[in-house]
């Protein structure tokens, strides 16, 4: 979000070649260790992965939605390869797990061929990571590195490719770096999988134990959304009135089982998503400029009825690492914090949530360990008891690291309670993939997640959930990245479209309220989309976000009168 009085120029260019480069060097960057071509370090190193060439079928890789199958050609080495082949809304993610040792090194590579194929690691302990290719039409080498955590055993290596693409190949698949103990072997699928007691947010399930399993993953239409010790589970977040299928695998230290078949639940009627106390099943947020930047200078009584959350922008960081304040500035016209604090109250009344927004444009909060995550939750615990804030948004664009602010909103929602309302709002980039570290953290505390804002501005062009690339100003830019999110495991109820409240808003992005609107109904109802339609509709999304209440009132209120009635008037 812009502070400043002309907003920052676009991030990203529309040229489609720029982008590409784009994403490569984000992959870079967020790995460390990514090599797209070249020789894996560490590649003398015996090779943990089971069956890594496919010289016997598929034996230890578990394929989504029977996605995988082996070749004879085109082949890396040896006389077979993976040929994994996408289709709707699977992207063809064939796995294994292995045994690891704790506080170990290890290198991670595959030959692959096709376009956006993907590889990496997760359950590391650490920070989970990947590579991937654009487009790789011969043989090219995927490399990437990890260091597991202190309690890690371990491991699940993947390959996967992307919506709306044909088949990718993969072969000769390495891990190398110090074995674990497998002890016993990797246990069997589980059996007798079924649904017990729904509500509006969540589906009971259980299953009958498996020998030799230590512990089981929940699986939800095909993505991975829970980990739990015994025999049953209780799966959250859900939207309502709203059928999931669900499958379970069983785990222990030499691995994971195959997936179970699948059982179909379907959510009752009313309620939402994860967190979010009192916050409307359809809802409209709005930031608040606690600067002036010649947008209309407000205070939060005149902020605009249509708004159901409120997002205080912003605090600032601290000398301390990963803690953060609050300082009302003088030039919002408030004679005294008191009358702030009132006002804060006053709209609670009116049924709104006020949250203290972390970040923006200039924001340098960093949360890098275990000490700065509790120092975040400590700081905005401390705000929200000073000024009454209803819980915290999330808008650090300059990145950000999943496992510690993952850490850090979990220590806060264990102060705060049930009614802690959090909200982020990512740019566009940082939802482009699962791997990614706002899309990593989204996940991570769906549970307590009361809605993501992304930021469809600023932006350029970016890729949809059927692998096409949208350009920013449409309705199908819109709805295809929403997609992304919705198909990628966050619930409707925490999905919003955030825009900009005028032209002076942003850089680029602005769409009139009328586009704003055509999305909403496309995802929710199947009605006004553009080109791209989504394979189903999602009548739970939670609604839409605007930047910003200032700008909104300077353009006579035009965006929050037209889209607050269609957001509360969604089914």
């Amino acid at each position: 979000m812009d502070r400043a009085p002309h907003p920052r120029p676009t991030r990203l260019r529309r040229s489609f070649a720029r982008l590409t480069s784009t994403f490569a060097a984000i992959a870079l960057g967020a790995t460390g260790l990514v090599a797209l071509g070249g020789t894996a370090a560490g590649a003398a190193a015996a090779n943990l992965a089971q069956n890594p060439g496919f010289e016997s079928g598929l034996s230890g890789w578990t394929c989504s939605a029977g996605s995988g199958a082996t070749v004879a050609s085109p082949v890396h080495g040896g006389s077979a390869a993976l040929k994994a082949t996408p289709a709707g809304t699977d992207n063809a993610r064939c796995a294994q797990t292995v045994a690891v040792k704790p506080n170990s090194s290890y290198t991670l590579s595959a030959w692959v061929q096709g376009s956006y194929v993907y590889l990496g690691a997760s359950g590391t302990g650490t920070t989970d990571v990947s590579a991937w290719t654009p487009s790789a039409p011969g043989w090219q080498q995927l490399s990437t590195g990890f260091t597991t955590g202190a309690n890690t055993t371990s491991v699940t290596v993947y390959t996967h490719g992307w919506y709306g693409q044909p088949a990718y190949y993969a072969d000769d698949i390495s891990l190398a770096g110090p074995g674990g103990d497998p002890g016993d072997p990797v246990p069997g699928a589980p059996s007798g999988l079924r649904t017990g007691g729904a509500t509006s947010s969540s589906i009971d399930l259980s299953w009958s134990p498996v020998t030799g399993a230590t512990g089981y993953n929940v699986y939800r239409d095909g993505s991975k959304v829970q980990s739990v010790g015994g025999a049953s589970a209780t799966v959250t977040g859900l939207a309502a009135s709203t059928s999931y299928q669900f499958q379970v695998t069983a785990t222990n230290a030499a691995g994971e089982s195959p997936r179970s078949s699948a059982v179909t639940g379907t959510t009752t009627a009313g309620g939402g998503g994860g967190g979010g106390g009192a916050v409307p099943k359809h809802a409209v947020t709005g930031y608040w400029q606690n600067f002036n930047n010649g947008a209309a200078v407000q205070k939060l009584r005149d902020v605009q009825d249509q708004y159901d959350i409120i997002a205080v922008a912003f605090a600032d960081a601290t000398g301390t690492p990963g803690a953060v304040d609050f300082t009302l500035d003088p030039a919002v016209g408030y004679g005294s914090e008191q009358q702030f604090k009132d006002d804060i109250k006053a709209k609670q009344a009116a049924g709104k949530s006020v949250v203290i927004s972390i970040g923006g444009q200039n924001g340098t909060v960093s949360i890098n360990d275990s000490a700065s995550a509790n120092n975040f939750a400590n700081s905005v615990y401390a705000l929200m008891r000073e000024y009454g804030f209803n819980g915290v948004d999330i808008d650090l664009e300059n990145g950000l690291n999943a496992t510690y602010m993952t850490q850090a909103l979990r220590a806060l929602s264990a102060k705060a309670g049930s009614g802690l309302v959090i909200t982020m709002a990512p740019q566009t980039i940082d939802m482009q993939s699962t791997s990614g570290a706002y899309f990593q953290t989204a996940l991570n505390i769906k549970d307590i997640l009361t809605v993501v804002n992304m930021q469809y501005y600023n932006s350029g062009s970016m890729l949809g959930c059927d692998g096409k690339v949208y350009s920013q100003g449409s309705v199908d830019f819109l709805t295809a990245l929403a997609c992304i999110q919705l198909e990628g495991g966050l619930s409707p109820s925490q999905v919003g479209l955030g825009l900009p409240a005028s032209t002076r808003g942003a850089g680029s992005g602005y769409v009139s309220p009328a586009i704003v609107n055509n999305a909403l109904d496309c995802l929710a109802r199947g009605t006004n989309c553009g080109s791209f339609k989504p394979a189903r509709t999602y009548p739970g999304l939670r609604g839409a976000m605007t930047w910003s209440t200032n700008w909104d009132a300077t353009a006579g209120n035009a965006w929050s009168n037209a889209v607050g009635p269609k957001v509360h008037g969604l089914p």
